[in-house]
């Protein structure tokens, strides 16, 4: 199920957008001359960035409509490919990858701890894992998109039961990005009392990507 968060530089001005992108930036001194895998990679937006750093980048994502957009996008790159696959398992060799990244992504699956054993996988001694994703805390209504939001502790526990060697960060937005999320979430929290029950945690996620998409543009 998807009827938007799928990041695409066609929404450049898109604030989520630009956060997604951030991680892109931060990623490229990890990535250089290496041998990458994105996760979750959508139209490429992200991906063919990466790729004018690396040795050989491939962008993985669930849906072939996505993929097949991607390849037409960015068929100018030779060092850039893409693969459509559902996600466990990622659809890659063992110990083929340098650095693996999965920005705004492992909120969106199910099976979370079955993903980090496949980064695990993939990876060769000594690769890299970089990952996004929203701290709960910061939320203030649910996303009908996210499967599972986490807290620090929880990815904390998740990713020491795979990988030995992590560091966790938290990511601030600037002034103007700041502003930007107070002022939707004014707007959240004034629907929100509306719903004092807390319906719009159980119904279906369905009901809830029109409102949602309204408030996030």
């Amino acid at each position: 199920m998807f009827d938007r968060e799928r990041p695409s530089f066609e929404d450049a001005n898109n604030v989520t957008v630009q956060r997604c992108f951030f991680a892109y930036e931060f990623a490229r001194d990890y990535v250089k001359d290496k041998i990458t895998a994105d996760i979750g990679c959508a139209d490429g937006y992200g991906t063919q960035y990466l790729a004018d750093f690396t040795q050989a980048t491939v962008g993985v994502d669930y849906s072939e409509v996505t993929i097949a957009e991607a390849r037409q996008k960015h068929a100018g790159k030779k060092n850039l490919s893409f693969k459509s696959g559902s996600v466990p398992p990622i659809p890659l060799e063992p110990e083929s990858m340098d650095v693996v990244t999965a920005f705004q992504f492992i909120e969106h699956i199910h099976d979370r701890i079955g993903f980090i054993k496949d980064v695990y996988r993939v990876l060769k001694p000594g690769g890299v894992f970089l990952c996004s994703t929203p701290n709960i805390k910061m939320s203030i209504a649910r996303n009908p998109f996210h499967v599972h939001e986490y807290t620090f502790e929880e990815m904390n526990k998740e990713i020491s039961s795979v990988f030995n060697s992590f560091e966790l960060k938290g990511l601030q937005g600037n002034v103007k990005v700041n502003t930007y999320y107070e002022e939707n979430a004014k707007w959240a929290k004034k629907i929100l009392r509306l719903d004092p029950l807390g319906i719009h945690k159980v119904i279906p996620a369905t009901w809830l990507i029109k409102p949602y998409n309204m408030l996030t543009t």
